[in-house]
């Protein structure tokens, strides 16, 4: 019995070790065409709406994106991270935001469990 205790208890512990602590991101919500330089050589919307190729603002231009393949991410200046729950994300299109979730370092990705905007006026990155 004292075995099963034991057992039990390292499973739980184990458990919530790998399931990593909840952190607080901030950045804007993008898609990663955009921020990771697939079609914008700038890493920003601007360059898509001036040429009017997907919206005519921040907002519209990662939605377009998303719908044309890419994926939503969160970005704040050079950092990109990919969210990992799509779910609710296109509400905050082209917004700063605050997004808590677990990190995975090793592929740059944020298993996002809320996100509410910052309040802050989105950039022009």
């Amino acid at each position: 019995m004292k075995t099963l205790k034991v057992a039990c208890l390292l499973f739980a512990a184990s458990a919530f070790v790998s399931a990593g602590d909840v952190q607080t991101f901030h950045g804007e919500i993008s898609d990663t065409q955009c921020a990771m330089n697939i079609h914008s050589l700038t890493r920003s919307h601007q360059e898509m709406i001036k040429k009017q190729t997907f919206g005519r603002d921040a907002a519209s231009c990662a939605k377009e994106c998303v719908r044309r393949g890419g994926e939503w991410a969160l970005r704040n200046g050079d950092e990109v991270y990919h969210l990992k729950n799509p779910e609710g994300v296109q509400q905050f299109a082209g917004q700063k935001v605050k997004v808590s979730g677990t990190l995975d370092a090793a592929t740059h990705t944020i298993d996002n469990i809320s996100i509410e905007a910052s309040g802050e006026k989105a950039s022009t990155w």
